[in-house]
């Protein structure tokens, strides 16, 4: 007997060594349980990305309307700035010993009366005479000279983003043999041989010369210098800081043009730097002869072919022409790229393009309004001085004339500023019927109530002031009506932090109907949207939202988001006949209650996307919502990413984590009651990713389902899924279900108290299964 249990008790054993083998070993084609899509890293980098975004909230929480911290500079712990490493950073940049031919500094491409460029679509390098757009003979790069000002604060330096930062950046210019082509060894032996570098170099980093004159310390001391040239001072500024009359109303008309979800300028540009860490595709078009340019995807790979910096636009009038080769000459030309569509719009076949990318129409009015505004954000009051000689004794580059070809067409409107008095009673400020409600706005300060009185009014209110209660004042069943007549972009958009808005009917504007970015502690309540646009209520960057008793319907994208934000609750509202209903995108500590979404394409939508600002979607809690017949057409845009919702989508989880969704009533969904899916779903496998693409730790209970999936649309019915009350693609190995009676897909699907091996077991043979079918 004992030789036999002795083979029972090994060939179990084998059996437990080729089950756990199966469970947790990598097999081709199958996913493991801690794998990510192409691009991702490990749970280290989401934390990383969680704490991000923490600071970020809190930068929004010390916000102040508009006036937002800047991010911090990227500083080397061994390079602290000081004086001294400023002042020879400063005869640095403007000597030419920099360069082999002692005839090219760093200010002949990227000069202070230049917007710290050149004015040419490609820099000149090697050989050149001349500066700036005068500079012939030499060899012309294939891009172009990105602007210093505010380049302390990139994420990464050049237009590919191959330097981390600014020391970086520094090293490649003056070594490449098409620019400044000097030696790094010769250089360091011309730089010792003049005692006044070398008296620099020692008060800048102490030491002996041979350990103060060091090309090391050559791009440490330009780097200290380059973080001092910032642009923080413009008429916008002022503005932001609360000098109401610091822009022109044209300019203030074009900030609101800038923030409106009919350009989405805002969304890639965002304050305070104007600029954004990630790298984008637009399809900018090659220039006529010039081999294909494609940016960030030679660093990165073919995911990123054609991706560029976003560039600041601070100063951007100073620096025409456009983007990284030059190919548009005016502020005009790059806003009408981008109307129509981008590349895509100029027939260029741009599969990646982000989908920010879309085209829309602007009237003259508002083109010229954007313009204006964008020229409001020059501000030279940090242009150090150029030097009247460098140690070298070689030539300094002269004073110069801004040759930006924005400069030579932009024509500056006349201000005309129209005073408004409207009636005043204690803290409140009363606006009547054929009044204009932004001149209450106007009128208002912090603590104010702005009452509407019922009546139509046609216009886009502008909110950056904070504390302000605005209430539309019912009489009789009648509210206030704001109507942009299919003509005005957007019904409301601002920054203020806590601010209330309250009992009005929004209709009919093209872009969006109420939109606060960057604020804090905001209520929309009492609402009824109509027509509104892309977006019915949308705060975005926001901490401590309330959205309650609102109504939307006939938006284009969602009635009600919520965007890269914490802190929300969103209840008793109803969302009807939109492309999706509620959209909680990004977001960190949510709370869905007591909604009601039915006849969208989708019910409920929670969301982590890349590319976006927040790179963490987490802790939504989805709670007695009824969730019914949201089997409408989806008439987005088809080349947004909400297109993709199917027709028939009840709750979709979309790579969103530590989602709780429980108490609700879900039905009549033709293509499913709940889908738990990742990014692969949507963007297709080997797709790479700036966030966890895996929904994790997601639990559903207690839910109620009734005829959900009964005739699939969409991805759904393409990949040959059949309709089901719960759909999940395996992505995520922890998420959890406890739904008695719903039918799934896979059938099985892991509970709460499965032990991590069973749920592991069960999780690789549903997708060892699936392959095998197909």
């Amino acid at each position: 007997m004992a030789p036999t249990w002795k083979k029972a008790g090994l060939w179990l054993a084998l059996a437990g060594v080729f089950l756990l083998a199966f469970i947790y070993a990598p097999i081709p084609g199958l996913q493991s349980p801690h794998q990510k899509s192409v691009g991702w890293s490990d749970e280290a980098e989401q934390a990383r990305l969680r704490n991000n975004q923490a600071a970020r909230f809190e930068q929004i929480r010390q916000a102040r309307n508009l006036q937002r911290p800047f991010p911090e500079m990227k500083i080397r712990p061994d390079n602290p700035t000081t004086l001294e490493k400023i002042e020879l950073g400063r005869l640095l940049y403007f000597d030419p010993i920099l360069s082999g031919d002692n005839d090219i500094s760093c200010a002949h491409c990227h000069h202070p009366d230049l917007g710290f460029s050149d004015n040419r679509g490609r820099s000149m390098g090697r050989g050149g005479k001349g500066i700036g757009p005068e500079r012939k003979g030499g060899a012309v790069l294939r891009r172009g000279a990105p602007t210093i000002w505010n380049a302390a604060y990139n994420h990464a330096q050049f237009w590919d983003g191959r330097a981390r930062d600014l020391e970086d950046q520094a090293r490649s210019p003056i070594q490449d043999p098409s620019e400044m082509a000097q030696d790094t060894t010769e250089l360091v032996n011309e730089l010792r041989a003049i005692p006044e570098y070398v008296t620099l170099f020692q008060n800048a980093f102490g030491g002996s010369m041979e350990e103060a004159v060091t090309f090391q310390n050559v791009v440490y001391a330009i780097a200290a210098f380059e973080r001092t040239i910032i642009s923080n001072n413009s008429r916008f500024d002022r503005y932001a800081r609360g000098e109401r009359d610091a822009l022109s109303p044209a300019e203030r008309r074009g900030l609101n043009v800038f923030r409106s979800l009919k350009t989405r300028c805002f969304e890639c540009h965002n304050f305070s730097t104007f600029a954004n860490p990630d790298f984008k595709v637009i399809g900018v078009p090659d220039l006529p002869g010039q081999e294909p340019d494609l940016g960030r995807g030679e660093i990165d790979g073919p995911a990123y072919n054609r991706a560029f910096k976003v560039p600041t636009l601070r100063n951007v009038a100073l620096t025409a022409p456009y983007m990284h080769n030059g190919v548009f000459s005016t502020l005009e030309e790059v806003i009408d790229f981008y109307a129509g569509g981008g590349g895509r719009g100029l027939g260029l076949d741009v599969p990646n393009i982000d989908d920010k990318i879309r085209a829309f129409g602007l009237t003259k009015q508002e083109k010229q309004d954007l313009i204006a505004f964008l020229h409001a954000l020059t501000d030279e009051s940090n242009k150090p001085d150029i030097p009247d000689r460098v140690p070298s004794g070689l030539p300094v580059v002269p004073r110069l004339q801004n040759r930006s070809p924005e400069l030579a067409v932009f024509q500056q409107q006349p201000v005309r500023r129209k005073r408004v008095r409207l009636q005043r009673v204690g803290r409140r400020v009363i606006v009547r019927p054929g009044q204009s409600i932004q001149a209450g706005i106007d009128m208002a300060s912090a603590g104010d109530t702005v009452l509407v009185m019922p009546g139509v009014y046609h216009e886009t209110l502008t909110l950056d002031i904070s504390g302000i209660t605005l209430i539309g004042h019912e009489v009789n069943g009648e509210r206030p009506v704001l109507d942009g007549r299919n003509e005005l972009a957007d019904g409301l958009i601002g920054s203020g932090s806590q601010v209330e808005i309250r009992n009005f009917v929004i209709k009919n504007y093209t872009a969006n109907g109420l939109m606060l970015n960057g604020a804090v502690d905001v209520t929309f309540r009492d609402l009824y949207c109509e027509n509104p646009g892309l977006y019915g209520v949308y705060p975005v960057e926001c901490v401590n939202v309330l959205i309650e008793r609102c109504t939307v319907t006939g938006a284009r994208d969602a009635g009600i988001y919520v965007g890269q934000s914490r802190d929300i609750v969103v209840r008793d509202s109803k969302a009807f006949g939109n492309v999706t209903g509620i959209e909680i995108e990004n977001c960190v500590n949510a709370l869905v209650e007591n909604n009601e979404a039915y006849d969208n394409a989708g019910g409920i939508l929670v969301f982590l996307l890349p590319n976006n600002p927040s790179k963490v979607s987490v802790g939504c809690r989805v709670i007695n919502n009824r969730i019914y017949a949201n089997n409408h057409e989806n008439f987005a845009d088809p080349h947004a990413i909400v297109s993709k919702v199917p027709s028939g989508s009840g709750l979709l989880i979309l790579a969103a984590d530590e989602v709780e969704a429980t108490g609700n009533d879900i039905r009549d969904n033709q293509s499913f009651g709940l889908a738990v899916i990742g990014l692969d779903m949507v963007f297709g496998p080997g797709a790479r990713y700036d966030v966890d693409p895996v929904p994790e730790r997601n639990w559903f209970h207690g839910n109620r389902y009734e005829n959900n999936g009964f005739a699939p649309q969409g991805m759904i019915k393409e990949m040959g899924f059949e309709g089901r009350d719960i759909i999940w693609d395996l992505s995520g190995y922890d998420n959890s279900w406890d739904e008695p009676g719903a039918s799934s897909m896979p059938a099985v699907l892991p509970k709460k108290s499965w032990p991590d091996l069973v749920r592991r077991a069960n999780w690789r043979f549903w997708q060892l299964l699936m392959r095998l079918l197909g």
